[in-house]
């Protein structure tokens, strides 16, 4: 049962090999680009709502956060195409994957607190020891602080993958429950049915929500340390 249970979370291979990259770029076909002067509806849908997201994480960033524009409207726009793919049938989430959602996070989060001891030295050091601390707790406070700052890294991949991964076992148990009912009772499988089709929609506003968040939160630490 556990087997035929998290097989969709198994990466796929063909003739022996790993396909998971191949996967992985698949979702630049989700975003064409046109040539021409004047674009299609559906280009221009997503021009505008690109633009959108993008002035909504940069109102609070300085120059220096601003130039991480480009690399989180791709990061958001990578992992939201990867999570709507990941619902389609016989397919694949890479979202799903703990070590994916690591290789993004620690990189993205070293990257930041990188430049916070670059360019807000003092800054970065005080968020160690708040002011007025007692000298008898420095030392607590200060590992606690240290873990908190490695512990992001960690949330951040955890986070989108327990979302992503309960998101999928739930359709896949009422998915089964409801191609059991049809042969038994199809009357009584209206109400799985109905369940599968409303849990759905729900992923499909939890893909692009745990997207967003990760992107916003990243966006957050970036903003603390420039």
């Amino acid at each position: 049962m556990n087997e035929n249970l998290f097989t969709s979370f198994i990466p796929p291979t063909m003739i022996g090999l790993p396909v998971v990259t191949a996967i992985i770029l698949f979702p630049n076909i989700l975003f064409p680009s046109s040539d021409r002067l004047i674009n299609n509806r559906f280009i221009t849908f997503q021009q505008w709502l690109i633009k959108l997201i993008l002035k909504q994480m940069m109102l609070i960033h300085n120059i220096k956060g601003q130039s991480w524009s480009l690399m989180l409207i791709s990061l958001i726009l990578f992992i939201g195409s990867s999570n709507l793919l990941g619902l389609l049938p016989h397919s694949f989430t890479p979202t799903t994957q703990l070590s994916m959602n690591l290789g993004m996070a620690i990189p993205l989060w070293a990257g930041t607190v990188i430049l916070g001891f670059r360019y807000k030295t003092k800054a970065s050091l005080a968020h160690f020891l708040p002011q007025g601390t007692p000298m008898a707790l420095t030392p607590m406070l200060v590992i606690i602080e240290t873990i908190s700052l490695f512990i992001q890294p960690m949330a951040l991949a955890i986070r989108l993958t327990a979302n992503i991964t309960a998101g999928h076992l739930l359709i896949h148990l009422i998915g089964g429950a409801t191609l059991a009912l049809t042969t038994i009772s199809p009357i009584t499988a209206l109400i799985p049915s109905t369940i599968l089709i409303l849990l759905m929609i729900l992923e499909l506003a939890v893909a692009l929500i745990q997207a967003y968040v990760f992107t916003l939160l990243v966006s957050l630490y970036l903003h603390d340390n420039t």
